[in-house]
């Protein structure tokens, strides 16, 4: 009889949308085996109670007497053993297209470790297998297997048994089964594939030119590659977006016209979007899953893991996903700045930075980030877009307060040494100590302003440094994200009510209701549908123009559905808020000026040793 913890996982009803799941535990000479399922997944800090999905569970001995389960709590097993080795079936209903859990059906199956394989207490610290088996029933296709497991006996299309080194490694490599389009390139001897699933057309010979340059970038950045491979799974659909990073590999989810196609001219900006994600989740692979926050790595998987550095391992991650696209030359300066400018006014646009400091978003991303109400705009301030523009600003103060001698990048490699290679956890306030250590500049007013504070991030000086000027503006309508302009125009600010609109619908339905605004103030909440504007139809398309154009001193009749009743109330529009953020590239700088800006965003690839040129 083997020794080994063996998992076995088939897709077995592909219409039903189930797996089946085997467990084969050894005899470890205990009398009882635990048995659990975790409640979240790593990167994605809400609980998700993956045991919900678990249909049935039976246990039985080697030689095939029943055993009786007993359920402890909302994800825990027990069940005896008499001293034998053991075998535990379940089902487990796969229907969430996310890249956070499991979906399954005649098309593909996709699952992470979290959603499906059960821990098996005390040998979750030993090597263990996973036998990943082909679909039963009728499927879309000839079905293959993606996943960075590491393989120890796979037939030709991947199906077979893989091993892991324990079940936190197990559970950090998803994967694929299917028809899907693949494409290959190695960096520094490491292979790096993408299995791309889902109908789409992409320009493959782009895409792989594309990553190669960016991965470069990272790498170099960091002065290593901790890997011996690196597998993008790709799920392209009609409308989708996100990302989850894991050690080998990362699962993508983007909208097919996100993917480059053989006809465009030039990079579209729904695939700068993608290129942007995938620089992203790539960057995890040092930062977030190597270079670890040390609450998360013995915190289990049961229950919420609080922490005040999210802002670092996420906010970070984001300044550098953008920063990688123009430094690898996959994007121009003038089209980074418009992205730069976007984020600052998403910010801009979040009155709840007001409310929430950096380091409270972070410690409550569990209940308020990953949990969001109509309110949230109110109440919470984002740790990816904010912590990218403290990144951002900590990174212009250190090279502008060491004369270029030091920057982020140095940071991020002094991390990596100190904490990466090591498997050190970075305590709660370990990044603020480095880069204090590193820069040697003081930098304690700039933390406690920027973590713990609510006052604005004052970045206009900090991008005049690098020859950028920046202005806020009134928005010229929704769609109006920012822009890197060649001048700066003046723009009259329309009429606004400040409210949001729910995406997608065709109707006015109210999703947002912004705090002191013109909408608020007369009354207007979240979930009503505005019919009517000083009795003209309103829709989600002409809303914005209406209010503009009825507007008078004695303000505006508006006519709405609350539920299933009719309310007029009378409204005052304002003049829209400055919220909407101008980047432009100055020409006329000094040398020095224009010698911080070439830094900035200059390739660390060129050197080969992870330093600027």
């Amino acid at each position: 009889m083997s020794l080994d913890l063996i998992y076995r996982v088939r897709p077995a009803s592909t219409q039903a949308h189930q797996f089946h799941v085997d467990i084969e535990i050894p005899n470890s000479g205990a009398e009882l085996v635990e048995l659990s399922l975790p409640a979240w997944i790593p990167g994605s800090y809400m609980i998700r109670d993956f045991a919900r999905n678990i249909l049935t569970l039976v246990a039985e001995s080697a030689d095939g007497t029943p055993l009786e389960c007993r359920k402890r709590d909302k994800q825990t097993w027990v069940c005896p053993t008499a001293g034998r080795a053991i075998k535990v079936r379940y089902q487990v209903y796969a229907w969430e297209l996310s890249v956070r859990a499991a979906h399954l059906d005649t098309a593909h199956a996709y699952f992470n470790g979290s959603a499906l394989l059960m821990r098996v207490r005390g040998l979750d610290g030993q090597p263990c297998l996973i036998d990943l088996l082909p679909p039963d029933g009728r499927v879309d296709g000839d079905w293959e297997v993606a996943t960075s497991l590491m393989p120890e006996l796979i037939d030709s299309r991947g199906f077979g048994l893989y091993r892991a080194e324990s079940y936190d490694d197990l559970i950090d490599h998803p994967v694929e089964m299917g028809c899907f389009e693949r494409l290959a390139f190695d960096l520094a001897g490491v292979p790096h594939r993408m299995a791309i699933t889902g109908r789409q057309h992409a320009d493959k010979a782009r895409l792989e030119s594309d990553l190669v340059r960016i991965c470069a970038e990272h790498a170099a950045l960091f002065g290593e590659l901790p890997i011996d491979r690196y597998l993008f799974l790709v799920t392209a659909l009609g409308e989708g977006y996100g990302g989850l990073e894991h050690r080998f590999s990362t699962s993508l989810l983007c909208s097919r016209s996100d993917l480059p196609h053989p006809t465009d001219e030039k990079r579209t900006d729904a695939y700068v979007r993608f290129l942007g994600l995938c620089s992203h989740e790539y960057f995890h692979l040092w930062h977030v899953k190597r270079i670890r926050p040390a609450a998360l790595i013995d915190g289990g998987l049961d229950r919420e893991i609080h922490t005040r550095t999210l802002w670092a391992f996420e906010g970070i991650t984001s300044y550098y996903d953008e920063l990688a696209l123009v430094r690898s030359g996959c994007i121009d300066t003038r089209t980074y700045l418009g992205l730069l400018a976007a984020t600052i006014t998403r910010l801009m646009r979040t009155p709840g930075r007001e409310v929430q400091s950096l380091a409270e978003s972070s410690f409550d991303a569990w209940t308020k980030f990953y949990k969001q109400d109509e309110n949230a705009p109110n109440a919470i301030v984002s740790y990816y877009v904010k912590g990218a523009l403290v990144a951002l600003a900590l990174d212009l103060t250190i090279r502008a307060g060491t004369q270029g001698r030091s920057s982020l990048d140095d940071v991020m490699r002094a991390l990596w040494s100190r904490y990466g290679r090591t498997g050190v956890g970075v305590p709660e306030r370990g990044v603020e100590a480095v880069a204090t250590e590193v820069s040697g500049l003081g930098l304690d007013g700039f933390f406690s302003a920027a973590l713990d504070g609510t006052a604005e991030l004052d970045l206009e000086p900090l991008l005049s440094g690098v020859g950028v000027a920046m202005r806020l503006r009134p928005a010229d309508g929704p769609k109006d994200q920012g822009a890197c302009p060649e001048s700066f125009e003046h723009r009259e600010a329309r009429p606004s009510l400040d409210l949001r609109l729910r995406p997608g619908a065709s109707e006015a339905i109210v999703q947002n209701v912004i705090r002191g605004g013109p909408g608020e103030r007369a009354g207007i909440a979240p979930g009503d549908v505005v019919v009517a504007v000083d009795g003209l139809r309103a829709t989600a398309e002409n809303l914005e123009s209406l209010v503009a154009r009825v507007s008078t001193p004695l303000g505006i009749r508006i006519h709405l559905f609350r539920r299933d009743e009719l309310i007029e109330v009378l409204a005052s529009p304002a003049p829209a808020p400055s919220d909407t953020c101008d980047l432009m590239l100055l020409d006329a700088v000094p040398p020095e000026v224009l010698e911080a800006r070439t830094r900035w965003l200059a390739s660390v690839v060129r050197d080969g040793g992870g330093r600027e040129a």
